[in-house]
C-alpha cells in the first residue's frame, strides 16, 4: 500500500460512502480528531449506485469505495456487513440486506431455515458472526482496508426491542443478552463496526505520523 498525502494535511476530506446520518455521525465520534471531516452521499447529486456483487465483505468494500472515488475524487471510505451463520454454510453472508424485504423478514427466514435445519440435523450449531469491512480509497493506488468481526450465536426468538437487523436474535454470550437488548454504547463497543472502527482508527494515526499519533 502507499502512503497518501492526504493524510499529511491538516483536514482530510474524506467521503462515507452512504446517506446513512447514524453512520456519519459514528464515524466522526471515532475519526473527528484525526483531522477527518466527514461529508456524505447526500452532497452530490445524481450518482449512480455502487454494484455491490463481490463474493465476500472486503470486495463489496473496495468495490463500493472505488466507485465514488473514481466519479467524485475525493477520498472515500465505503464498508460492507452483514450476517454469517455456520449452520446456514455462511448464509445470509454479503446478501444480508437482501435476504428479504425488511428486517422482520430477514428474521423470520434466519430463524425459519434454522427450525428447518435443527429439526433434521439437531446436532448443528446455531454459532454465528457478524462481519464489517471497511476500505478507504485515499488516492490513485492508495488505500487502508481493515475488518472487524463479533461471535455469538442466533437465538430461536427475537428478544429486545433495541438495536436493528439482526441484533434481535444475535445472542452475545459475554453480556448474556442479544445485541437488541444491550445498550447502544456497550453494543457499539464491542461491535463488528465497532471492532473495523478501532483498527481504522489505529491505521490513519499511523499514516498521519507522529503529530496525531497521542
Amino acid at each position: 500500500m502507499k502512503t497518501s498525502s492526504a493524510l499529511k494535511s491538516s483536514t482530510l476530506r474524506l467521503l462515507l460512502a452512504t446517506q446513512n446520518k447514524g453512520k456519519l455521525r459514528e464515524l466522526e465520534a471515532v475519526l473527528g480528531d484525526l483531522g477527518v471531516e466527514l461529508v456524505s452521499l447526500a452532497e452530490f447529486d445524481d450518482l449512480p449506485d455502487a454494484i455491490e456483487d463481490g463474493v465476500t465483505f472486503e470486495e463489496n468494500a473496495r468495490k463500493k469505495a472505488l466507485h465514488y472515488w473514481h466519479l467524485t475524487k475525493v477520498p472515500t471510505i465505503a464498508d460492507d456487513s452483514g450476517l454469517v451463520v455456520d449452520a446456514l454454510s455462511g448464509r445470509p453472508g454479503v446478501l444480508s440486506a437482501r435476504y428479504a424485504p425488511d428486517d422482520r423478514a430477514r428474521i423470520d427466514r434466519l430463524l425459519l431455515e434454522l427450525k428447518n435445519l435443527d429439526s433434521t440435523e439437531t446436532h448443528r450449531l446455531r454459532t454465528a458472526r457478524f462481519v464489517c469491512a471497511i476500505c478507504v480509497i485515499l488516492s490513485e493506488g492508495s488505500l487502508i482496508e481493515v475488518v472487524g468481526e463479533v461471535s455469538g450465536s442466533i437465538t430461536t426468538e427475537p428478544p429486545g426491542g433495541g438495536g436493528f437487523g439482526y441484533d434481535p436474535v444475535f445472542f452475545y454470550p459475554p453480556a448474556g443478552k442479544t445485541f437488541a437488548e444491550m445498550e447502544a454504547s456497550q453494543k457499539n463497543a464491542v461491535s463488528h463496526r465497532g471492532n473495523a472502527l478501532t483498527k481504522l482508527r489505529r491505521r490513519m494515526r499511523e499514516l498521519a505520523g507522529p503529530d496525531t499519533a497521542g
